[in-house]
């Protein structure tokens, strides 16, 4: 690990206006980024710690929505009897993430800013355009289980990790920040993921040194609410394939797909079909999927798996 400076500043706006510098970067819970440093994938000059900014509650706004506090643990939030009664999709995403030691930690920014898990990132001696610009990608002619199916690029095919982001995606989240000038701004979760194009080390709308101070989630909207996640072990895995879904009494609902594409990917157009069935859903959801060789098999995993959500919702 290289040598670095750190501090820890006294407010949300300090902490941007701090992380403005060339190789800044924000810590909080460090699950992903201290594994990156120990790699040197991530080599940051200086780290803000933001732990003491207060940033770690759960507040019911004017709306009847919730404002989640951006270092609101993942343990604590999945716990909330207000998420458990109001929001369970995204209680029960939370839960399928990562290990209970790690859900302890981690935080609610930085689930949403957590990096690939590409093995093809993650390996110094490979090419890779979201590691190093210019470079290449690995995944493209190499093993690609894993990879994404739609959205990618040329330049890229890894996929977000998140588990909380999908549930996020499907209930119309909005990310609050604060920018280094002190200014704040409110961008839709729709937003806040880019998709790779020729630039996959973008991965975000966020400015340098702009700050995520919360996450609101607008009033509940009712429904059944599930999570399904299929991976290769039944504890402490990525998804190979996951399903957000918020269904209705009269068929209706919301659908978002994680494991598939570079941001959590939702198509309003597509959950019209739902009453329709999980086919019909999926053949508009995957319509423009370019999937390789070794991970075509998701595009009929998507289909089972919204199957078995819809299935449990309408029972």
């Amino acid at each position: 690990m290289k040598s670095f400076t750190y501090e820890r500043p006294a407010s949300p706006s300090a902490a941007a206006a701090a992380a403005a510098a060339p190789g800044a970067r924000f810590i909080a819970g460090g699950t992903n980024l201290l594994d990156l440093m120990k790699l040197e994938i991530e080599t940051p000059m200086h780290l803000i710690d933001v732990n003491g900014l207060a940033l770690d509650s759960i507040e019911t706004t004017a709306d009847g929505g919730l404002r989640i506090g951006a270092l609101v643990r993942n343990t604590a939030l999945a716990a909330d009897t207000r998420v458990r009664r109001d929001y369970g999709v995204l209680s029960r995403a939370l839960l399928a993430g990562a290990s209970g030691q790690l859900r302890n930690k981690a935080t609610t920014a930085g689930n949403l800013l957590q990096r690939t898990r590409c093995p093809y990132f993650y390996d110094t001696n490979q090419p890779c355009n979201k590691r190093m610009p210019g470079s290449g990608c690995g995944a493209l002619e190499g093993f690609s289980r894993q990879h994404a199916v739609i959205g990618a690029s040329d330049a890229c095919i890894a996929t977000h990790p998140s588990d909380m982001a999908v549930a996020m995606r499907a209930l119309d989240a909005t990310v609050e920040t604060v920018r280094p000038d002190g200014s704040t701004r409110r961008i839709p979760i729709a937003e806040l993921h880019r998709l790779p194009g020729d630039t996959p080390h973008i991965e975000h709308a966020l400015a340098p040194g702009e700050l995520i101070a919360a996450v609101t989630l607008p009033r509940p909207i009712g429904g059944a609410q599930l999570y399904y996640k299929v991976r290769d072990r039944a504890s402490y895995a990525f998804a190979l394939v996951s399903v957000a879904a918020i269904v209705q009494a009269d068929g209706s609902g919301r659908v978002a797909i994680g494991g598939v594409a570079h941001k959590p990917w939702r198509v309003e157009a597509a959950e019209a079909e739902l009453p329709r069935g999980a086919r019909a859903v999926s053949e508009r959801l995957l319509a423009d999927a370019r999937p390789t060789h070794h991970n075509a098999f998701k595009l009929t995993l998507v289909q089972r798996t919204l199957g078995a959500v819809l299935a449990e919702a309408r029972a």
